[in-house]
């Protein structure tokens, strides 16, 4: 529990964008899709911050689609902390 005496106790450090992704299912969603492909492909790295994912996307050629989704599952992430 965050301590009002000590700003530094509100901070909570955010697991990084891709592990987040990796681990949403059941979501019925395009996020829920996205992460399917993530844990499908073997060049994901789950470490990557909002920029290495949507980098590796890129590499990857995906469509806008995908790049939708992706901007759907950077939005629930950064709603979850910090």
């Amino acid at each position: 529990m965050p301590n009002a005496s000590d700003a530094e106790s509100y901070f909570v450090e955010r697991e990084p964008l891709g592990r987040w992704l990796l681990v949403q299912r059941d979501r019925g969603d395009w996020v829920d899709e996205l992460a399917s492909a993530a844990r499908g492909d073997p060049t994901f790295r789950g470490d990557g911050d909002p920029e290495a994912v949507r980098a590796h996307l890129f590499a990857q050629q995906a469509d806008g689609d995908t790049f939708q989704a992706f901007d759907d599952a950077e939005t629930d992430w950064q709603s979850l902390s910090g």
